[in-house]
């Protein structure tokens, strides 16, 4: 008797509940469009939170827009998600502040927020806000932050031209300005205020924690209680953050890898919460 081998079927990507992006930054040349596609594209999620300078309005009215296919595919990924099923939440930056202008407009399985409340399967409330609005927590004053712009995006071109070369030699991408930024006494005090700002502002609302982006340093911990949850950045660490069916919140890379896990709190009732509210 003949037998016929069977044809093995891809295994599907597991299914999250929530996952965070923030800080594409489309439209600029430092944009990793290409990686970004790619991680959508292997997405399969019940809600997607873009956190704030998902199109980089700001680069693209001072400087001269790169706009490449890889731009598009970012773009239509969003779509087929959206097609899919998954819920869309757009919450506003900076670099694309104009778009906060409409705030609370609702459209077919996709809604603007100035800021949510993300409320995870194991009960925990989380405040989900893009977090330019700390920046004056930070006492960043405007010539420093002058000069850190020039200087960060010099950095960002070494860090692009750096991964060129190790990509043709077979290296995995490697963060010249995370590690650059780590060196930084500065920088490192700053990111300490930043997320000190965060906690402040989610203990104040009676919240347990925050998801933010905007400083570009993924990071996942807690402290006294409460959740800081920086989904990262797509210039530099290309991370997301993710919630799975269980309330398991992953830091992962671009490529799927975890970077950090925070397990579930224990719960008094098996009642699945609602993914989310206003804030």
């Amino acid at each position: 008797m003949t037998t016929v081998a069977s044809t093995p079927v891809a295994s599907l990507p597991p299914r999250r509940r929530a996952v965070f992006i923030s800080d594409i930054h489309l439209g600029s040349k430092h944009c990793h469009a290409a990686e970004l596609a790619d991680f959508l594209c292997g997405l399969r999620c019940d809600r997607l939170y873009l956190v704030g300078d998902i199109v980089d309005l700001w680069w693209m009215a001072s400087r001269r827009a790169t706009w490449k296919e890889a731009h598009n595919r970012v773009v239509e990924a969003l779509h087929a998600l959206r097609r899919a099923g998954t819920e869309i939440v757009y919450v506003p930056g900076n670099h694309d502040r104009p778009i906060r202008r409409f705030c609370g407009l609702v459209l077919p399985r996709m809604a603007i927020r100035r800021r949510t409340i993300h409320v995870t399967a194991d009960g925990r409330r989380l405040l989900v806000v893009h977090g330019d609005d700390y920046d004056n927590a930070t006492h960043f004053g405007s010539l420093q932050e002058k000069l850190g712009d020039w200087l960060y995006y010099r950095i960002l071109t070494g860090n692009r031209l750096l991964n060129f070369v190790r990509q043709r030699y077979g290296l995995r991408y490697w963060s010249l300005a995370e590690f650059l930024k780590r060196q930084s006494g500065a920088a490192e005090r700053y990111i300490a205020r930043f997320a000190q700002a965060g906690f402040e502002d989610a203990k104040r609302r009676g919240l347990d924690g925050i998801v933010c982006g905007h400083i570009h340093r993924a990071a996942l911990f807690e402290r006294e209680g409460c959740v800081y949850a920086n989904d990262g950045d797509w210039v530099e660490s290309l991370t997301a953050l993710a919630e799975e069916p269980d309330g398991t919140l992953r830091l992962l890379s671009h490529t799927g890898d975890t970077l950090a896990v925070m397990p579930p709190r224990l719960r008094l009732t098996s009642q699945v919460p609602e993914l989310s509210r206003a804030a």
